[in-house]
């Protein structure tokens, strides 16, 4: 008798631990009777179906269920009873909860049958699983989206492991391929792949998980692939490595870049085909214009003696036949020089430089002083921008433009010429980039204008629509579209007979380095 106060303390303790642990416990505690009446639930079941627990204590547990639940637990209960056999007593599964505010969740529900010495009761534990619910849910959405993307992506995915076996090939792969995607699933990678790396790839790999050296995977590289018709091909192939739960996959992106290699080529061919022409080309201009100047420096000398030894015996017919033809062939030199000068103009010239147009401008109009006087011209100028240029060049643009001008005036009218610049962006960058930014050199002048269904004349070599009337060869227009072109620009005109004309250079502010 003297041990049975401190037994009796002893279940006091432990009974206070007890109820301790079950009121501070982080899942629900919930015990009812064999009727199903609750007798006690802990804070935390409370809260987690929205009730103080003196609110419910007393109640059937069936309110907190939903249909059809709510009205088959009391029979659920008496088959128990009378059975032996439950659904969820010593099992545990996830159900559905009802809120005081009615709202449905989820939980897991284990059900533990306690028999005391006067009768039996029930202890459900709650786990609110409701956040666990909605990251499965995102994660099947994302796995979802993810599969979506897969699936209708124009780049071909395909997923190997360790070993080189395949484990997925989405549609564009094998589309890409030629192989149905069943065909690829579980076979080798280098089954994709012609010689040599076919028969190197699981060297490469051995090698990469030896090392850890990279080749492709983070890096990414072109290479060929085989098709099912044995046709290769070039694809860009990029590899990434991911470290899953208990092994590692590689992941290769395939862009397929037939059609851009293709593109190369042919613009490769045509450069080295155009590069060849032009070559051809100036150095038939070259050598024409040298073997023509022999014959020519004899029928100027030829002439020249004819004039001074000759001139006087020669009759008035005679003379004016000798006369004509040295001017003949004084047009012909300077046709010759303007020749050379066309042949010279080539995309290999001095590089790029800044260029003060303005500077330009000034000088080539200090050039054409005399005749500017002669013909009292007036020049009016805006102020011209500084752009990366061949300088002997611009100064060859503005003289040829600013001469011309002057050149074909009307009759008893004095020459009045414009230049001003416009800066133009075509394309809206956030960097100028080179070719961006181009800028516009209007030389607008008085004279006798044309008709615009000639445009595409005038700057063509040789081509003259006032004949003889006007000194000149006929190329200097044709080499202003050169150097136009040349600094990624071209050039037009607007003009009527009779109203004057205007020119327009376009030049790209900017050029690629080489």
């Amino acid at each position: 008798m003297e041990n049975l106060p401190q037994q009796q303390d002893l279940n006091i303790d432990s009974q206070s631990r007890l109820k301790a642990i079950i009121e501070t416990a982080v899942d629900g505690i919930i015990t009812i009777d064999t009727r199903g009446i609750m007798e006690s639930v802990n804070p935390a079941a409370a809260r987690i179906f929205g009730y103080e627990p003196e609110e419910i204590i007393g109640l059937n547990v069936s309110v907190l269920m939903p249909e059809p639940d709510h009205s088959l637990h009391d029979t659920y209960i008496g088959r128990y009873l009378q059975t032996g056999v439950g659904q969820i007593i010593g099992k545990g599964r996830e159900v559905l909860g009802k809120k005081k505010n009615g709202t449905l969740f989820p939980f897991f529900l284990s059900i533990a049958e306690v028999k005391l010495q006067d009768k039996r009761i029930f202890t459900g534990i709650v786990h609110d699983i409701t956040e666990l619910k909605r990251t499965e849910e995102a994660l099947r959405e994302s796995e979802s989206k993810i599969n979506s993307i897969i699936q209708t992506a124009v780049d071909g995915i395909i997923t190997i492991d360790t070993r080189g076996i395949i484990e997925m090939v989405n549609p564009a792969a094998a589309r890409l391929f030629e192989y149905d995607e069943h065909e690829l699933i579980g076979q080798k990678i280098n089954m994709l792949m012609p010689e040599p790396d076919r028969s190197s790839h699981d060297q490469y790999m051995h090698h990469y998980h030896q090392t850890g050296e990279k080749r492709i995977i983070g890096i990414g590289r072109e290479v060929s692939g085989l098709k099912k018709s044995g046709k290769v091909f070039p694809f860009y192939l990029s590899i990434s490595e991911v470290q899953l739960t208990d092994r590692k996959v590689y992941t290769g992106f395939i862009h397929d870049i037939t059609r851009q290699k293709m593109s190369e080529e042919r613009l490769r061919r045509y450069a080295s085909e155009l590069e060849r022409s032009n070559r051809e080309l100036q150095d038939f201009a070259y050598v024409s214009s040298h073997d023509l100047q022999e014959p020519l420096r004899k029928i100027q000398a030829f002439g020249d003696r004819l004039k001074t030894k000759e001139y006087d015996k020669l009759s008035d017919q005679g003379k004016d036949y000798v006369d004509r033809m040295l001017n003949a062939a004084s047009r012909m030199q300077n046709l010759i020089n303007d020749l050379l000068d066309f042949s010279r103009l080539t995309a290999k010239d001095k590089a790029f430089v800044e260029v003060d147009l303005d500077r330009i401008l000034t000088e080539v109009l200090s050039d054409l002083e005399i005749v500017i006087e002669k013909t009292e011209a007036t020049i009016t100028r805006s102020p011209l921008p500084t752009i990366e240029a061949d300088p002997l060049q611009m100064r060859q643009l503005f003289q040829n433009l600013i001469s011309n001008a002057i050149k074909f005036r009307k009759e008893d009218v004095k020459p009045e010429v414009a230049i001003y610049a416009k800066l133009l962006q075509p394309r809206a960058h956030l960097t100028s980039t080179p070719g961006d930014q181009l800028v516009e050199i209007y030389v607008q002048d008085n004279g006798i204008g044309f008709n615009e269904k000639y445009l595409d004349r005038i700057f063509n070599i040789f081509q003259r629509l006032e004949g003889q009337k006007y000194e000149g060869s006929g190329i200097g227009l044709a080499i202003c579209r050169k150097i136009a072109v040349r600094h990624g620009g071209d050039i037009t005109a607007r003009s009527h007979v009779g109203q004057g004309t205007t020119f327009i250079v376009t030049l790209a502010t900017k050029h690629l380095q080489d």
